[in-house]
Parts: C-alpha cells; sequence; structure tokens
C-alpha cells in the first residue's frame, strides 16, 4: 500500500538565515479507475477514469465516485472492487477495478463522451457542463432552519479530526454530521472532491440489503456535509445525488453551486468562518427574524 505521506529535505530560511531539515508532505499519486462489467462468464474491461488523490481509502473513494457520476445507483450493483495486480510495476497500487453486477446496462458512448481517460479534478474531466447533471433517483428532504451555533462549530470539530493536515496542512477534508451536529464521518485527500467521494463511498460500505432483498438507502436524510475548501458544482451536485440536505463551506461558492442548490432543494453555507457564515440556498437560520439588515436598520 502506498503511503499517504512522505518525508523530503528541504531548505528553511528564517531571516536570511539557511538551514536544512526535513519536511512530511502529502503524497499525490494518480488513481485509475476501471470498470468490469458484462455476463459472470464472459467479463469485459473498460478504462473509466484517472483522478490525482491521496493514495488510502481506494475503494471507498471508487465506490463514492461510481455512485455519485450516476453509474451505479446502490451497493447491490457492486460487486467488489480490488487493486489491479497485472499491471506495470509503476502502477502497482495505483490501479483499481470495479466489478459491476451483470445485470447493471453499461452505455459506453455516453461513458466516453463523460470522461477524458485522464482528469484531475471533478467538473473538468467532463465533455460538457450538461454531462454533470446525473439523474438524481430521490428527492432532497429539506434540513430546515440552520441552527447557527451548531454550523459555527463544524470546522473545529473536523479539524480536530484532520491527522493528515495536522503533519503537512496541505490537504483537504470532507466531514458528515448529523442534524445536532455530531461527527459521523471525516476523510482527507489532496482533491476536495476525492475527500467527498470517500466520505460518500464509506457510507455506502455501511447500507445493507432490506429483509425484502430491496437494496437499502443512504441514511442522509437529516445529515449536513462541511467540505474544507470553496463550494463547486461538482460538490454540490455530488451532495444532491447522496441525498444529503445541507452543504457548508470554508469557502465561496460558485454561480453554478449556487444555481444547482437552489434547484435542488439543497441548503448550501459559505465562508463558514468563526460565527460567521453566508446561505446561499436553502433553508434560513433560526436568528433570521431578529437579524440586523446590511444598512444597520
Amino acid at each position: 500500500m502506498i503511503a499517504p505521506i512522505s518525508k523530503i529535505s528541504i531548505v528553511r530560511v528564517d531571516g536570511g538565515a539557511a538551514t536544512t531539515d526535513e519536511a512530511i508532505v502529502v503524497a499525490e499519486e494518480p488513481l485509475e479507475i476501471r470498470l468490469g462489467y458484462g455476463p459472470l462468464d464472459d467479463r469485459r474491461e473498460m478504462r473509466l477514469s484517472v483522478t490525482m488523490r491521496t493514495p488510502g481509502q481506494d475503494a471507498e473513494l471508487a465506490t463514492g465516485f461510481l455512485f455519485t457520476e450516476g453509474i451505479i445507483t446502490g451497493m447491490d450493483q457492486l460487486l467488489r472492487i480490488d487493486h489491479c495486480e497485472n499491471v506495470k510495476e509503476e502502477e502497482r497500487g495505483n490501479v483499481v477495478r470495479a466489478e459491476l453486477h451483470p445485470s447493471v446496462e453499461m452505455d459506453l458512448e455516453k461513458l466516453k463522451r463523460n470522461f477524458y481517460t485522464s482528469s484531475s479534478c471533478g467538473v473538468c474531466g467532463k465533455s460538457s457542463i450538461e454531462a454533470v447533471h446525473v439523474q438524481c433517483r430521490r428527492g432532497l428532504v429539506p434540513f430546515g432552519p440552520v441552527d447557527p451555533e451548531v454550523i459555527a462549530g463544524l470546522p473545529d470539530r473536523m479539524r480536530e479530526a484532520q491527522t493528515l493536515f495536522k503533519h503537512t496542512g496541505g490537504i483537504h477534508a470532507a466531514a458528515l454530521f448529523n442534524h445536532a451536529g455530531k461527527m459521523l464521518l471525516m476523510c482527507e485527500d489532496v482533491g476536495r472532491h476525492n475527500a467527498v467521494d470517500k466520505v460518500i463511498g464509506a457510507l455506502l460500505s455501511t447500507i445493507r440489503t432490506n429483509p425484502d432483498g430491496s437494496p437499502g438507502q443512504l441514511p442522509t436524510n437529516n445529515c449536513q456535509l462541511l467540505v474544507s475548501g470553496r463550494a463547486g458544482f461538482e460538490l454540490v451536485q455530488k451532495c444532491v445525488v447522496a441525498g444529503i440536505p445541507l452543504m457548508a463551506a470554508v469557502g465561496a461558492p460558485s454561480s453554478l453551486a449556487v444555481q444547482l442548490a437552489k434547484e435542488s432543494g439543497l441548503t448550501l453555507i459559505g465562508f463558514l468562518r468563526g460565527e460567521r457564515f453566508n446561505i446561499y440556498s436553502g433553508g434560513m437560520a433560526a436568528t433570521e427574524a431578529t437579524a440586523v439588515p446590511p444598512n444597520g436598520r
């Protein structure tokens, strides 16, 4: 397994004086996702996508990616995900193959249109912006009024759990919380979208089949997701597909992210810093009635 961090030699400069030292940096490696599909006695393979990621939780990353991109709709359509062994030595640990259930119908031309062979971030790997409008199979349940005290406490809880960030200072994170602000899952990655996919993939792996044989649903109706960077369109899309009704970001949202949030009923929060944040879409804060207008009157 490839380590998520590595040590390198550096030169530290302080006040004009230079000294040699060691530093810990986050690892960034390509992960190629391949698909195995078709009848069990006649499997075929497709090289789907390459993403630059921090090694670790590769199966969760691939699972979340396949789900949020609409390739699978549940764990019942995924047989397993394994690292490929029959690869070049330099590719070892960086290639996974997702075995799809024989019942999954593959639209190869659509997939080829939507994904480049190599892409380092979510939306830039698309052939057109229309391709990222994944068909959502369930509507979002409104999150309801936002509790400012709960929202303001999320970044500190996430930061306390960020082991890799403490050592490197250069990695993104995504954390899933329940309605009351208790952290359920947290994942780190050099890519914002990868961190979100890891969280969703990890949550998917806990889903069990219902007694009647039907696939279980993601328990995300009352959850909220916090991301360490900006709120881009691709991150909002992943939240909507996963049925997460609130997403908060430390940074700014994009216009397209706000548009999708409003169309989908997602509560979108940006610039979450200390006790201050902006609500761009969805339920207002519980203290809205006493809010002071911008002009102070």
